[in-house]
């Protein structure tokens, strides 16, 4: 029972905060452009509290899954001088526009500040020079600075690994430092064969996503699967152990155990195989200082931000299909399988970030949509029939709560 209180309150509070800030984004702006707001309301269904300030009545309602501003002249027409539709095209699209800008900005911060006290990162110095592979072959040495690769600055473990990736072990040009002294190098990256089974795991060995068409999708794995064995290994909650036994040589058809539910599963698995490009250099961890944490909080949001513009461009290219959505369901679950403050704020900050990213599609019922729209009147110079503008809407709304029902019965079987 209070395992269920615990969780249910996680689920409020983050929802809460985040519709809280994108309607107060709303709200803010629009009284910056004096257009009236009649209600700010969070939440849907009866109202739970109210009060009415001079010209808004404030509302706190019963079911926290939603929020919004009642503006003066957005839904009908009215000859209020400071309504909606009386406002100025660039100001109606600076009120839409602001709620999403705020969940971005929110979820930039907290990422900016949960990277940039969590310790130092990997630096660009050499700490150790691996046998076997091009590094050695060079004559690369502990101390050694990769400053560049193809031109480009290399900062940290991340460009470094970037760069090999994308290399696709054709020829790469090094600058490195070396006690003040510039050496170039002109190398092949060492070619590396790495299992690739498809699953990807939180730090509890929990199976976050599959991969489409891996070999474990294949074999039947989910998401939300937890990994209690491999090759007949207890993992006990250890990533790092799963991932040694996965990645052991020789091994080819692996033997996963799995938790579904209250299920145990035992599936056989054969990996794939894919080429990595490595140095062969294991390099030096960063000086603890301000400035090198606010170098590495900036380094990993920009990667944070990055990746969410990935995932949308695979979900519109095919590779990721709708059936791995998450829903309100699926969102609460793993809110609530949160461990600590730390991961519960990642996990604002990505919900936040992706709700700002979504919301700015430009799709009829979102506030990209309405943005669109707004274009569109002021680009013919004239605004579209009230009801020409209810039929949009309306047929966007239909959709989304098609692909809402949708997702929320794949959330439900992933959990049941």
């Amino acid at each position: 029972m209070v395992a269920f209180l615990i969780s249910a309150i996680k689920i409020i509070v983050l929802l809460g905060v985040l519709i809280t800030i994108h309607e107060l984004g709303h709200f803010i702006v629009a009284k910056l452009c004096r257009v009236k707001v009649n209600e700010f309301a969070i939440g849907f269904g009866p109202a739970i509290w109210q009060r009415h300030g001079k010209e808004t009545i404030y509302t706190l309602r019963l079911i926290p899954l939603g929020g919004y501003n009642s503006l003066e002249g957005e839904e009908e027409a009215s000859e209020d001088e400071n309504s909606f539709s009386k406002a100025s095209i660039p100001k109606r699209i600076a009120i839409v526009l602001a709620g999403a800008v705020v969940n971005i900005i929110f979820a930039i911060g907290i990422y900016f500040t949960l990277t940039a006290t969590a310790g130092t990162f990997i630096s660009n110095e050499v700490e150790q020079v691996i046998d076997g592979y091009v590094a050695q072959e060079i004559g690369m040495q502990k101390g050694d600075k990769i400053i560049e690769g193809n031109g480009k600055a290399i900062n940290s473990n991340r460009d470094l690994n970037e760069l090999l990736e994308n290399s696709e072990g054709k020829e790469i040009q090094l600058k490195v430092e070396r006690k003040g002294e510039i050496l170039i190098y002109h190398i092949e990256p060492s070619a590396v064969k790495t299992k690739v089974t498809g699953i990807y795991l939180d730090e509890k060995c929990r199976i976050v996503t599959v991969q489409k068409e891996s070999p474990a999708e294949k074999q039947g794995i989910q998401a939300n699967d937890v990994l209690l064995q491999v090759n007949g290994v207890a993992i006990n909650g250890d990533t790092k152990i799963a991932l040694q036994e996965i990645s052991q040589k020789g091994v080819n058809t692996m033997t996963l155990t799995v938790k579904r539910g209250e299920e145990e599963r035992i599936i056989e698995l054969t990996p794939d195989y894919e080429t990595t490009y490595i140095l062969g250099v294991n390099l030096k961890e960063a000086e603890d200082t301000f400035w090198n944490r606010c170098v590495n909080g900036m380094m990993q949001t920009q990667e944070f931000l990055l990746s969410i513009v990935d995932n949308l461009k695979q979900l519109f290219t095919g590779n990721v299909g709708v059936d791995q959505m998450m829903g309100p369901v699926g969102i609460s679950e793993v809110v609530a399988k949160t461990d600590g403050m730390r991961e519960f704020f990642e996990m604002m900050a990505l919900i936040s970030l992706s709700l700002g990213v979504t919301n700015l599609l430009p799709v009829p019922a979102l506030d990209g949509g309405k943005i669109l729209i707004l274009l569109i009147e002021a680009i013919r110079r004239k605004p579209f029939q009230q009801q020409t503008e209810i039929n949009i809407q309306l047929i966007g709304f239909a959709v989304l709560i098609a692909l809402s029902l949708y997702v929320t019965y794949n959330d439900i079987l992933r959990i049941f």
